[in-house]
């Protein structure tokens, strides 16, 4: 076996430049791992890689496999490889720098891989590790949230947020998510303690002041969100840097997230999802070759939880 499906882009370009085609089998190098792919998670990054707009932050060769969420069994092991052998469960996200996983196989460095959470199923596994390592590494790592504290996660339904709410929960903070209304009763059985309507309310007229705001959305929301943090709390965005100078103006801090492949978050990620604190949130699931239409959902912005490629049962 020499080939294998993937899903490429050639060009950087609109949904229709995603070409589903055989390509060359990835080769493995000595600290890798080859993944038989099961199931890849979409994300917003996928999308902007597409267009161009990480032109000059990432340079990529064409053509290139896009996704970086995975999860799937292992097929081979490079030969400095310990950690993993052929026939385990795994799940991760990559290295956005190298081809991605919308593909039936994946070289991934053994460093980047932690073995799946064992109560879900390999969709559901792949759609935590790149929105779940977002939201843990701007709740606990960026803003060191603590039990007691007050955090507001803007959009709160999507991807990123309904880890965050679920974790900030976990964590035992006082949880208030922005979504649509009918988000609301979805927010609070995932751990929310007050949901705010964006489409009919301004968070910042009813919203006391939060130690922490997880900023998902940019723009005019970011900039509303300097109104609602305390003297000395947080504003961690994973959009844009919010300014240094309107952070020092409201004596408060900001952080600017941008993640990297993280697999001792994913085990610790997977043992609450098998100790029942946290459920990965899958509402679309399309086959590999229905990527464009996964794309075109994507940049809705109205999903709730992540959608999914299956590309093997």
């Amino acid at each position: 076996m020499t080939t294998m499906k993937a899903v490429r882009i050639h060009a950087y370009g609109g949904p229709e430049v995603l070409t589903y085609e055989d390509v060359p089998l990835p080769a493995i190098a000595e600290d890798d791992v080859l993944i038989r792919v099961h199931a890849a998670a979409i994300n917003p990054v996928d999308w902007k890689i597409r267009e161009g707009y990480l032109q000059g932050f990432i340079d990529y060769d064409l053509p290139l496999i896009l996704g970086w969420d995975v999860s799937g069994v292992v097929e081979a092991v490079g030969v400095n490889v310990t950690t993993f052998k052929p026939g385990d469960e795994v799940y991760s996200r990559p290295d956005i720098q190298r081809d991605g996983t919308y593909a039936e196989f994946v070289a991934v460095k053994a460093s980047e891989v932690a073995l799946k959470p064992k109560t879900v199923d390999h969709v559901h596994a792949a759609a935590v590790p790149l929105a779940g390592i977002t939201a843990w590494h701007c709740l606990f790592e960026a803003a060191q949230l603590s039990p007691g504290q007050r955090v507001l996660i803007h959009a709160a339904a999507g991807g990123v947020g309904s880890y965050a709410v679920q974790f900030a929960h976990w964590k035992g903070a006082h949880v208030i998510g922005t979504a649509s209304a009918r988000n609301r009763d979805f927010l609070l059985e995932l751990g929310a303690d007050e949901v705010i309507d964006y489409q009919t309310t301004q968070f910042e007229d009813v919203v006391n002041p939060v130690d922490v705001v997880f900023d998902t959305v940019g723009g005019d929301v970011q900039e509303r969100s300097w109104q609602v943090v305390k003297p000395g709390g947080i504003l961690v965005s994973v959009i844009s840097p919010p300014p240094e100078e309107k952070a020092a103006a409201h004596q408060c801090r900001s952080a600017y997230v941008f993640i990297q492949p993280r697999a001792d978050w994913l085990t610790e990620m997977a043992q609450l999802i098998d100790q029942g604190q946290v459920k990965p949130i899958v509402e679309t699931v399309l086959p590999l070759d229905q990527v464009v239409e996964a794309h075109k959902l994507s940049q809705s912005g109205r999903t709730r939880g992540k959608i999914v490629l299956q590309v093997r049962e």
